[in-house]
């Protein structure tokens, strides 16, 4: 029920090889990719996501569905993405309902989900708010309820505290700790502040993977 890696090599051109030889067994709680902007920790993240393919090299999900294949990214792993990514005309509510929706998921699993994670992000008063209207530490919380909704096995959050002052990021940490850590969660970060979460620590700065 691990998330595995094995040899992977990924480049975006011939002469810059962001992985050679990368394996890892992502085991169930909270794993932190900690290092500096272009490390890798993205790339590694889509591959996890199946939005970049491995030009070589094997990653076996902890479902056995393949990590290209679009049951995977419908039902499988959930992704949050550096860069806010909200439908801005939809309000709050209609971008977490989309996404369960986008999943297949029955009203009778999402709607009290909904709920709870709308409540327990402090999104309440703003549930109705069109995303493009949302602060900075809003938006990035309704990303991250969003991301969590349809309840998948796999969470990939890519610096989902970037710019955010202690306040918003203690309520992310918190809900963090409470929906994702007994799943398989993997997030990268250059910001300390969410180093006491892992359960394990990846380091890109002192030994890049592959």
């Amino acid at each position: 029920m691990n998330l595995i890696c094995e040899h992977l090599a990924y480049a975006y051109t011939a002469d810059a090889a962001v992985f050679s030889d990368f394996s890892h067994e992502f085991r169930r709680g909270i794993t932190v990719l900690k290092g500096y902007s272009g490390s890798g920790k993205t790339t590694l993240l889509k591959l996890l996501a199946g939005y970049l393919h491995a030009q070589r090299g094997r990653i076996s999900t902890p479902t056995g569905v393949k990590v290209t294949s679009r049951t995977y990214r419908r039902r499988d792993v959930a992704y949050m993405f550096q860069g806010i990514n909200l439908l801005p005309l939809m309000s709050v509510e209609r971008n977490l309902r989309l996404a369960a929706e986008m999943a297949m998921l029955p009203g009778r699993e999402w709607k009290p989900r909904c709920e709870q994670l709308i409540r327990d992000l402090g999104l309440t008063e703003l549930r109705h708010r069109r995303a493009d209207k949302l602060s900075g530490g809003q938006a990035q919380r309704a990303a991250l309820a969003r991301t969590l909704m349809k309840g998948a096995p796999t969470i990939l959050l890519d610096e989902p505290t970037s710019g955010l002052d202690d306040a918003n990021t203690n309520i992310i940490k918190k809900l963090v700790l409470q929906d994702a850590a007994d799943r398989i969660c993997i997030i990268s970060t250059h910001d300390g502040r969410l180093l006491d979460l892992a359960d394990e620590i990846i380091d890109f700065d002192s030994n890049l993977p592959g």
